[in-house]
């Protein structure tokens, strides 16, 4: 038998488990605008579609994210870092913060 959930999470609390399932029927009910939850068998790790805003450089884009949700939630709050995130914030340039970064642009009109 197979897990879905990440081998070091532990089982959502009782009270984590109410409160995840009573905001995915929020959700299911009223979704927020340009969100979409993908259903999966897994209360703990949300995956979600986001669509770019319209009239900005991303509109008609899909963006995905993952929410992981720890075993105590809503005392604890969810996480959602990218896989690469160590990765980048050890490569930003010259050890400095993330929020530093020069983005660079290939659209003249940003």
């Amino acid at each position: 038998m197979t897990s879905t959930a990440a081998p070091s999470r532990k089982t959502l609390s009782k009270i984590a488990c109410k409160r995840l399932q009573k905001e995915l029927l929020e959700w299911q009910v009223n979704p927020p605008a340009g969100f979409k939850h993908k259903v999966t068998d897994n209360l703990q790790r949300w995956i979600i579609d986001v669509n770019g805003a319209p009239g900005t450089l991303y509109s008609n884009e899909t963006y995905q994210l993952q929410v992981d949700f720890p075993e105590h939630y809503p005392m604890e709050s969810p996480q959602q870092r990218p896989s690469d995130n160590d990765r980048y914030v050890k490569n930003c340039r010259n050890g400095r913060s993330p929020k530093e970064t020069r983005w660079w642009f290939h659209d003249d009109k940003v």
